[in-house]
């Protein structure tokens, strides 16, 4: 009868790495069994997180370049510009919703109209339109309401279809704004002229938030959207607030039958179109800054929502998966690690550790650093002012930084779970990425939130 011995795992891992070395040994591995097994996986541990760092550099690298290089759109005469249709989907009274209104109403674009759709005829900004459209002659601006609350897709999807289905017959392009969205006057311009080329059927632009209140939300988000923003443009992903499409592609691909099945419209956009040949081409002239605040829990909230959208219709959602597990994942457990040999008081992981995590986080802050700088040059050469980065906001920024790491993991998690969504007071039942159902409406109801700078 064999005797119980206790399994001895650092024997098991030194026997392992010396049979790997004698049968290949041209093959480098991090551990050595001359170390402790805490020193082995912090040495990995190290390595690994360099490697990583030195990949997002690369990625952040090539944004920075095309920012560099496209940041100055092409001109072209006004006689050339087809005409456009700008649409507003619109629930809720947005703090920034008269600026929105009043700058696309300012465009430097010669043969454009707006579109607003509401759901409801109760929706408390109607009042504002009214007083806008009474304002303002040209371009003209039309109201309406969707005619059907939708079964079977979002409030937003449902308001693109039918503002769609009734487009001028020699509309060429539509472009979508989000109420909270603030546009140059060459914003327009900017996004249609790069749909020339035939294989271009969308042009898209992204936001970029500034933080400037006393919410710690309003910093986690500013951050993962920094992140967000490069995997996009890496990734072909349009975002709807600041986008335009070829009329001719919306039918070619037979968009509208998607959206009436989708929850959103904007993520399934490189899928749908990439099957037809077709590209999404980022715009950083459309990079729109984003001023509102935002409290931690409803950031939470919001990133679910963004997470969920990816896992449905994200064509590359493994590598959003693999992003997270090096980005956040790694110097996370490095954390852990830390705590287990304070335990152990193995003083050389300790250190080798810290060293590590440290470097790990002020590398993140400096290439967030970096980033915000390219991308405020860009809002700046749209007209918008914008304070430079001081000493506060950069502490701040360091200490959101782990928070935003602990926030995406925890949202990430959390989002392959839901199934039940409420937005904006509906609620939707997801059951595949083309099988939505309304569970409940009812008109938005005005918060004290909506009325505030407080998204």
């Amino acid at each position: 009868m064999l005797s119980k011995q206790p399994l001895n795992v650092k024997f098991l891992i030194q026997i392992f790495i010396q049979q790997y070395h004698i049968n290949y040994p041209h093959i480098h591995i991090y551990f050595s069994p001359h170390l402790t097994l805490m020193e082995s996986l912090a040495n990995l541990l190290s390595r690994t997180l360099f490697t990583w760092f030195v990949t997002l550099v690369l990625f952040s690298g090539i944004f920075i370049a095309y920012l560099r290089l496209f940041s100055q759109p092409k001109t072209i005469e006004q006689i050339n510009l087809p005409k456009a249709t700008v649409i507003l989907s619109l629930r809720g009274l947005n703090p920034f919703l008269e600026k929105c209104l009043r700058a696309i109403a300012q465009q430097n674009y010669p043969h454009y109209n707006i579109k607003i759709i509401l759901d409801s005829l109760e929706d408390p900004a109607i009042n504002l339109v009214n007083q806008i459209r009474s304002d303002i002659a040209t371009p003209p601006i039309e109201l309406s309401v969707l005619t059907e609350i939708p079964a079977n897709c979002s409030l937003k999807c449902a308001s693109l279809v039918q503002a769609i289905s009734t487009l001028d017959p020699d509309c060429a392009v539509v472009a979508f704004v989000d109420a909270d969205v603030v546009v140059h006057p060459n914003w327009l311009r900017d996004l249609v002229i790069p749909l020339a080329p035939p294989e271009i059927g969308v042009t898209t632009g992204n936001r970029w938030y500034l933080p400037t209140g006393e919410y710690w939300g309003s910093w986690v988000r500013y951050l993962w959207n920094i992140s967000a923003v490069v995997q996009m443009f890496l990734y072909g992903i349009a975002w709807g607030g600041s986008l335009a499409m070829k009329t001719d592609v919306i039918y070619r691909t037979g968009l509208l039958e998607k959206w009436s099945q989708a929850y959103v419209e904007d993520i399934p956009l490189r899928g749908i179109l990439g099957k037809h040949k077709f590209k999404v081409k980022f715009v950083p002239s459309a990079l729109i800054l984003n001023r509102q605040d935002s409290t931690l829990p409803r950031v939470i909230e919001s990133l679910q929502r963004k997470l969920l959208a990816s896992r449905l219709y994200h064509p590359f959602w493994l590598l959003v998966i693999y992003d997270a597990f090096f980005t956040v994942v790694l110097p996370n457990f490095c954390l852990l690690l830390i705590i287990i040999a304070l335990i152990r008081l193995e003083l050389n992981t300790i250190a080798t550790l810290i060293t590590t995590y440290c470097l790990y986080i002020f590398g993140l802050l400096l290439l967030a650093l970096t980033l915000d700088r390219e991308a405020r040059r860009v809002i700046r050469t749209g007209g918008e002012p914008i304070p430079k980065i001081n000493l506060p906001t950069v502490i701040k920024m360091l200490i959101a930084t782990p928070l935003t790491q602990w926030v995406h993991i925890w949202t990430l998690l959390t989002s392959l779970r839901i199934r039940v969504v409420q937005w904006q007071g509906v609620i939707y039942r997801i059951y595949r990425p083309w099988k939505i159902r309304v569970l409940h409406y009812a008109p938005f109801q005005s918060t004290e939130s909506h009325q505030r700078n407080i998204s």
